[in-house]
Order: C-alpha cells, then structure tokens, then sequence
C-alpha cells in the first residue's frame, strides 16, 4: 500500500553524490585486530564500564551498561583480551573513554537465547538489554524511545536516507528487508500501535517497490533536504505537526530509523546485540567507494585499507557533508551511528573564507524550522546566547545544516547555533 505524502515547506536541495554507492551490496569489513569501543555513542550518559584489562571477552558480551535513566549499554564488538579502559583520540581532536580489545584468533559469541512470540515488555527489556540506539545520528536509546509519555498511534520507520553520499540505509533496505519488517513488527507491539509506515525518498525507486509488496505502508517522499528530520517526516506522512518544546509522541507518532529495524529483529531473533552496522566510505578521495558491514570501534584506517585506500583527500568527515563532523585524521572510529566516512576532495569542499554577512535572508528563507540563523549567529559572536535563543530561536534548531550550504558569504552559522546551544545548557 502507498500513501500519497505531503510537502514540507522550505530545505535545500543538494546534489546527492551518491552514484557510487549506490546499488553496491554491503561487504564485511576485514578482521581487525583491535577494536576502540567508545563508552559514549549514544544520547544521554556515557555508559560504565564493567570490564578490566586483562579480561577476555567474547563476541557481544556487556562491557559497559547504561550509565542513567537515558543511556545504552555496549557491548564487544569482537572477542578478545581488553586492553585498556583508557581515554583515546577520538579524530576530532578530543578524546573519548573507550574499551579496548585486541582480537582473538577464535571468535565466540555470546549472544542472548531467542525470543519466541514475545510480549510488548518483553520485546523492551531485549532492546535495553542489547543497546539499541537509534541509528539515524541522534543515538537516542531505543528502550526509552519505545516507552512514550503519552499515547501514541503510529510507527514510520525512516528509510529517507537524505543526506548526501550516504547509502547505508538503502543497501540494508535492498539487502534486510524482511528483517526490517519484522523489527517495526517488534517495535509496533511494543508501542501497542497497529498502523506502520515506512517513508523512503523518491530516489530509491528499488526500495520502494520492494516495500510496496509488504504489510508496511509506504510513503514515497521528494527528494529534499533535510526530508528525514522527524518533525519534517511526521509532516509529510501524517500532515501532523509537533509543537515547538514538544516530543514527536505528542503527535501520536513515533520514528525509528531502518536500521534500528534491523537491529531490533536481530536482537528478538538472534539474541545479537548491537555491535556491528553498515558503514558507507566514500568520496572522491577514496580509491574504491563502498558499503561496509564494520563491527563497532573499527578503526577508520581499517575501512579506508578495505577500500583501497585514500588517494587525494582534502577533508575526512564523519557522517554526511550537511550533519556529520570534520576529522582530524584516522583515529575515528565506527559507532552505533556512523553512517558514513567520507574522503572529500579539494573540488568537493569550500576551503574559501568567510566573508561578511550580506543580510540576503537566504539561510531564514531555507530553514524548515522557520529560525533565523543570522541572528543566532550575530548574538553567538557577541556572547549574547540568551538572546541567540530569543531572536535567532536556536534552542528549536534541528541542525540540518542547510543555512550554512545555502550561505553565500560561506558564514559558519551550523557551528554557531551548536556553540550557542551548548553554552546554554552550560548556563542551564
């Protein structure tokens, strides 16, 4: 079944990049021999360690649980001896606590039993229980997601995938689809909802017709940018709008990415927690673009040597060019939310210099949360962050990135409405 979906109003519209991955199967990335396991990859607080050095551990054993009331546990991603718990680099020039595992020969599991016909509640505690973050970028715990204040109507599984360059979610949805299906199935009983929807961009004609032949209903969507924000999503396939400081539950609907699908059935039917995803590297300045099955804390040397290695890149970025998060070098590593590496080239980026703003109005004109990111700019410079919120309204900025792609004076005003947030929950 398809529903016709509605316009959001505003975006950008950016060339995909994304031909070369495109259609590619996923590939599992090479053995590692050592994996770099963050303690915080998830929204909400880092989780605790529950390991040692020295300790051996097998293939999605618990090495760290949920720290708080919104937190994840991680697990090892491969069976090993830990290294370390130790702080390390994390490729963008701070550092992160992580585990860290050195390969064993023999790779053994330690999976949890299979669940068979399991109960709402039941599904939940195996969602805690594996770390199931959504795996669109936020990282919200699934577990928490899944367990609304209110009540709520609806599922819509976000397979837009619109950010550039990537096609991680398009290669599972090509490759897993019956798993996904059955993951929403999971995740409807757990919400107590009967009515799914799966949104997917009018660019992945191959995906939408082979949802099309199951239960789930689809919705193609335009190709426009940021199509898979949720806010934007939940108004395109149900015509409802979230109130500003409100949650999307408060509209009867609730998101989860495809891949958090996925992983959902893989932790109901396999017991598996979440320890590996896919992972797209591409770019020019990559030798051999491809979709990568990678276990968490793979190295990102790792899947550029699966690649064939980088060849002219200007700019490493994790994630995608509008969202994701400029790298100092090869010392990041795959998270539950990495989407994608990407090995940019000097044409494919702006190295040019900011200049003055010209007052064009571009960046207000495209901004789908109706904002003025000039002015949160303007008042984030004079150290004025209350009045940033007040007149640039960025404490309701979903950081689509669009204002600063549409800029002609090239402003950095994605990173001033960042900084600007973070000042104010310092000052909170």
């Amino acid at each position: 079944m398809i529903i016709k979906p509605r316009a959001f109003f505003r975006g950008v519209h950016p060339d995909g990049h994304k031909s070369p991955t495109a259609g590619l199967p996923a590939e599992r990335l090479p053995r590692i021999a050592e994996a770099v396991i963050p303690l915080s990859q998830h929204a909400g607080a880092p989780a605790q360690p529950v390991v040692q050095a020295g300790q051996f551990v097998k293939r999605g054993e618990l090495i760290a649980a949920g720290g708080g009331a919104v937190s994840a546990n991680i697990h090892a991603s491969i069976a090993g001896t830990v290294k370390a718990v130790e702080e390390r680099p994390d490729g963008r020039g701070g550092s992160m606590q992580a585990v860290v595992i050195t390969a064993a020969d023999a790779q053994e599991d330690a999976f949890f039993a299979p669940l068979t016909d399991p109960s709402g509640e039941e599904i939940l505690e195996r969602i805690k229980a594996c770390g199931i973050v959504g795996m669109g970028g936020a990282g919200f715990p699934t577990h928490v997601k899944l367990a609304p204040p209110v009540p709520v109507d609806t599922l819509i599984l976000n397979g837009a995938e619109c950010e550039p360059y990537l096609t991680c979610d398009d290669a599972l949805m090509h490759e897993k689809r019956d798993e996904i299906v059955r993951g929403a199935a999971y995740m409807a009983k757990a919400l107590g909802v009967e009515r799914i929807l799966i949104a997917i961009e009018k660019n992945k004609p191959a995906a939408i017709a082979a949802f099309e032949q199951t239960e789930l209903t689809v919705v193609p969507l335009k190709k426009q940018y940021p199509m898979g924000a949720e806010k934007q999503l939940i108004y395109c396939c149900t015509g409802r709008k979230v109130p500003l400081g409100k949650l999307p539950a408060h509209t009867g609907v609730i998101v989860q990415n495809a891949a958090t699908a996925f992983a959902v059935c893989e932790a109901v039917e396999l017991g598996k927690p979440l320890i590996e995803r896919i992972v797209t590297v591409t770019g020019g300045g990559i030798a051999s673009p491809k979709n990568l099955v990678c276990p968490v804390g793979a190295p990102l040397s790792a899947l550029a040597e699966a690649c064939g290695g980088e060849t002219d890149a200007a700019k490493l970025v994790a994630g995608g060019p509008m969202t994701g998060a400029a790298l100092t070098g090869t010392d990041a590593v795959v998270t539950k939310t990495t989407g994608g590496f990407l090995f940019l080239t000097a044409k494919e980026t702006n190295s040019d210099a900011p200049t003055p703003c010209i007052n064009c109005g571009k960046c207000a004109q495209v901004c789908p949360m109706h904002l003025m990111p000039m002015q949160t700019e303007f008042y984030t410079d004079a150290k004025e962050y209350e009045n940033a919120a007040k007149y640039g309204g960025v404490l309701a900025c979903i950081e689509c990135g669009a204002c600063t792609y549409i800029c002609p004076a090239r402003r950095p005003l994605a990173q001033a409405i960042k900084t600007a947030k973070a000042q104010l929950r310092r000052n909170a």
